[in-house]
């Protein structure tokens, strides 16, 4: 993701008149092609998105500059005129990709794709959108959703907000009327959110990637350089910009999504682009100038702001445009290269049908503000809109299902459904046959509670469904784990209104039920998301012995939540210290313990979107059986578990054949998301789950 810049020539010193600097220009080439790069190609540039950090440090140069410049001209910040010219350079080319995203999204996306791009609309119109999926990035059941048309608006709602406080500031500190105070304030300023950067990014990763407070020290980086107007030697400046590039670049590749970031890393792309803007303080060519200002460089640091508008949309909609031309749902290199095409020619277009004639207008202020609130009002209506067909379409996709059901129960064809189609003695005539449902909706949500559930009193993260019917003695089953549990509880609920159970489940997600040395799911997690789920699990381990339930029904994601004692085992091994146990204490309390097995893999080893993208031929989607399905950690200790309280419940036939696994089975799609079941698919298990418990 990337940020946008101003239009403000650069300084050669403080308070000297403007002078167009090519330098900065590169960076802005150098910091969009690194986030496009990363997004069409995210393997060959992995750290791509430190673009971002480099356009903060860029416009708090920039922006810092012009305003010091105006400060000690006038004493004073015409704060209406300087927003009114924010609004003219930044909004019109926004405004324009945003009404055109909802449109797209409406004659192209699947609507289940619709309500994230309406939300996002709003918020990023209303520059808000980094907020939004700070918010987003800590729902659990919210990580493996698709990304919106908009989804790169964060970082200039970041901008944006900081251009709102930030003269303030500057205003403020003028008063002071000493060079060296304002210099300090700004380092204690930008000292203080470095500070926050690096401990919050410890603790809240996600979060603190979008929030603002986390980034302004960028910002105040770039306005150090601008406000003390150093100047280096001719050799210095060689030297540092030559540091600054490679720092720039370095991070670039060498960075990935594994990286702490923003956090103290992210000095090393912004302190060398701080290293480029100093050593351009010296009037003159440089070393690098033949290359960095060069005509193609120059151009594409000209069109970066839209650029960076439009690439990303184009990204998310080629999929579904272009679906024939993709192999098994993945982009092809032609049709990438044909995305990075389309964006550059939209982007000149936009740079000078929209954003110069937008900088060149001459509205007043309140013209400008005028025009800013009509064109806000346009974008918002599309956007609701959009949520409006969108909340259309879902209560017909609901009745769609309920009656989907109802007419295969009708017509006998019950067991042709979803996983039993694959029990030969069904003889189903096309088990691996198209899909009737390709996208996921609220319909097919495999987090959304079972009807009759309510939170237990003292235990916030334990839900009860009883449907007992008040029965003196009822069974009471538990269902215990993290969202590869949850993602049976449907079904599991099915048997148990059924049966007359009390049903219990409690689930965390990404933490493994068991008592190992957790390292993450995924990377690395934070010490405090380790010692959370440490307790939580060992908490929920007694919570359960003490209640004395008849059955534990247990199942996290163990392929993907490493642990690592020190001692070089394998993880079946270490995960069996850690499991055999707990389980004990349940077994011992007179439970019987049956480990749901972990479904194949899917985003995994196929691009998750495939079955959307193939709706007439499922069959692209398919996957060797060996990589669908590798070794399991939790299933590979319960099915070697010398306890005989403890069974296995294996589904893996019903999501494969002998040879591949499959991304529709029984005429219904398997998968919600990258991770999780589509909860119809989930449900058609039911009968084979009672048959599992029943057997043993």
């Amino acid at each position: 993701m990337a940020s946008t810049v101003v239009e403000e020539r650069s300084p050669v010193g403080t308070r000297r008149p403007s002078a167009f600097r090519t330098d900065i220009q590169s960076l802005r080439a150098v910091a969009v092609l690194a986030v496009v790069v990363n997004h069409l190609w995210p393997g060959s540039l992995t750290g791509g998105y430190v673009g971002v950090d480099v356009f903060f440090v860029i416009s708090g140069f920039l922006i810092s500059s012009h305003l010091d410049r105006e400060i000690a001209a006038t004493g004073r910040v015409r704060l209406g005129r300087f927003y009114a010219r924010r609004v003219r350079r930044l909004l019109p080319a926004a405004l324009l990709v945003l009404g055109v995203s909802v449109v797209v999204a409406y004659y192209v996306l699947p609507y289940p794709r619709w309500e994230a791009t309406a939300a996002e609309t709003l918020a990023a119109a209303l520059y808000w959108e980094n907020w939004l999926l700070a918010a987003k990035s800590v729902d659990y059941s919210a990580a493996n959703a698709a990304a919106s048309l908009v989804q790169h608006y964060w970082s200039l709602s970041v901008e944006e907000q900081f251009y709102l406080v930030w003269p303030l500031l500057l205003v403020v500190l003028f008063k002071v009327r000493r060079r060296r105070a304002q210099i300090v304030g700004i380092a204690l300023v930008g000292a203080a959110s470095l500070a926050f950067s690096a401990y919050y990014t410890q603790v809240e990763p996600n979060q603190a990637y979008f929030v603002t407070p986390g980034r302004v020290w960028e910002f105040a980086l770039g306005a150090l350089i601008a406000l003390t107007g150093v100047e280096l030697s001719k050799r210095t400046a060689g030297v540092a910009s030559a540091v600054g590039f490679a720092l720039i670049l370095g991070s670039a590749f060498l960075y990935d999504h594994a990286t702490p970031f923003p956090g103290y890393l992210a000095l090393v792309p912004t302190v060398g682009t701080a290293l480029v803007i100093a050593s351009g303080q010296r009037p003159g060519r440089q070393w690098h100038t033949p290359v960095t200002a060069s005509s193609p460089v120059q151009f594409l640091g000209g069109i970066s702001y839209s650029l960076y508008l439009w690439h990303w949309p184009l990204i998310m909609v080629a999929p579904f445009v272009f679906a024939d031309a993709l192999q098994a749902g993945r982009m092809t290199t032609p049709l990438l290269l044909a995305v990075l095409a389309v964006s550059l020619v939209l982007a000149h277009l936009s740079k000078l049908l929209v954003e110069d004639r937008g900088i060149a207008v001459r509205l007043g202020t309140g013209a400008t503000f005028a025009a800013m609130v009509v064109g806000l009002l346009v974008v918002s209506a599309g956007a609701v809109g959009l949520t409006w067909t969108y909340e259309r379409h879902v209560a017909q996709a609901e009745s769609d299902a309920a009656q989907a059901v109802l007419d295969a129960v009708e017509r006998g064809t019950g067991v042709c459904v979803g996983g039993q189609a694959m029990i030969p003695a069904n003889k189903c005539p096309n088990p691996l046959g198209p899909a009737e449902v390709v996208h996921m909706g609220p319909a097919n949500e495999y987090f959304k509670p079972p009807a009759g559930c309510v939170g237990v009193e003292g235990l916030t993260d334990v839900s009860l469904c009883d449907y007992s019917g008040g029965s003196a003695s009822p069974r009471v089953v538990w269902l215990v784990g993290d969202s590869h549990a949850q993602q049976w509880q449907s079904p599991v609920a099915d048997l148990a209104r059924e049966h007359g159970w009390v049903l219990k489940f409690a689930y965390l997600g990404g933490c493994p039920f068991a008592d190992v040395d957790f390292v993450g799911f995924r990377g690395e997690a934070t010490e405090e998301a380790k010692r959370g789920c440490a307790d939580w699990s060992a908490r929920m381990t007694d919570v359960i012995a003490d209640d004395s339930p008849s059955l534990v029904l247990t199942s996290f994601h163990a392929r993907k939540e490493i642990v690592d004692d020190g001692s070089g085992r394998s993880q079946t091994e270490q995960y069996r210290d850690g499991l055999e146990p707990r389980w004990r204490r349940w077994t011992d309390a007179g439970a019987r313990v049956v480990v749901l097995g972990d479904p194949p893999l899917n985003g995994d080893v196929r691009d998750p979107h495939c079955v959307a993208l193939n709706p007439g031929d499922p069959g692209v989607c398919s996957v060797d059986r060996a990589v669908a399905q590798p070794v399991d950690p939790l299933s590979e200790v319960a099915r070697t578990s010398d306890n005989t309280g403890v069974s296995l419940a294996d589904f893996t036939d019903y999501f494969c054949d002998r040879d591949r696994c499959h991304g529709v089975v029984g005429n219904i799609a398997v998968y919600y998301d990258p991770d999780h079941l589509n909860v119809a698919f989930s449900r058609s298990l039911a009968p084979i789950l009672a048959e599992e418990l029943n057997d043993r």
